[in-house]
């Protein structure tokens, strides 16, 4: 599979500029890879093996919840070396029966980086069961100077939009199981992060929210926000 790479520099601003370098390569619905300076992060990886061939071995591999989109113990361990450290809620550790397990709210020092455990859960009467609250976890990652967002399974919940000085955030926005496009907006002009990529948006039905035309026009008023687009599905 051609992977497409999103390659950026960022210039951050803590009394004197700071060159910061980080690349976000999409795979499929909700899996990436992260790759900063003697770092590498694989995110929900699922899918095929060989999918990951052209990447450097995880330094951590990060989990969000156990929804077969998410989480694949055979990839999981075919992609694995001694130096792999694995992160996830507590429901994919005692399954895999290993790893650090994180529940929202928590911390964790993991590699030089900062894992902060962000809640992630459905609130719309009907959907509760699709994602409990408790139980998945989203992940602010700090790496660096610069703070990445990873939604998982989530809707437009209280702990997202009080998020502060994200420089990338990657969010849902599927139905029936996390948010609609508008909702998504909403929550992303609340927190305001620097860079916004869509993910995770092929609904039950087969098709896709619209997270170009839409999401673009509901986020206009917040030019700030630079929208960033890849190909997360062939």
């Amino acid at each position: 599979m051609k992977t497409i790479q999103i390659l950026f520099l960022c210039m951050l601003t803590a009394g004197i500029h700071a060159q910061s370098k980080i690349s976000f390569s999409p795979l499929s619905h909700a899996s990436f890879a992260i790759q900063a300076p003697e770092l590498v992060i694989y995110v929900d990886p699922v899918g095929d093996a060989t999918d990951y061939a052209r990447f450097p071995t995880p330094d951590i591999i990060l989990i969000t919840h156990a929804h077969g989109d998410h989480f694949n113990a055979s990839i999981i361990k075919s992609v694995t070396t001694h130096k792999t450290k694995l992160v996830a809620n507590r429901d994919v550790v005692e399954k895999l029966g290993y790893g650090h397990a994180l529940k929202n709210g928590e911390i964790y020092f993991c590699d030089k980086i900062k894992i902060e455990a962000i809640a992630a859960y459905n609130t719309t009467a009907g959907r509760e069961n699709f994602h409990p609250a408790g139980v998945g976890n989203g992940y602010v990652l700090n790496i660096g100077k610069e703070r990445v967002y990873i939604s998982g399974d989530t809707e437009d919940i209280p702990e997202m939009r009080k998020l502060k000085n994200i420089d990338h955030a990657f969010v849902c926005m599927n139905l029936p199981y996390t948010m609609s496009v508008e909702r998504a907006a909403s929550a992303v002009s609340d927190f305001k992060p620097r860079n916004l990529y869509p993910y995770h948006y092929r609904n039950q039905d087969g098709t896709f929210s619209d997270v170009q035309r839409k999401l673009k026009t509901l986020l206009s008023k917040h030019p700030k926000i630079k929208i960033h687009y890849a190909q997360w599905y062939r």
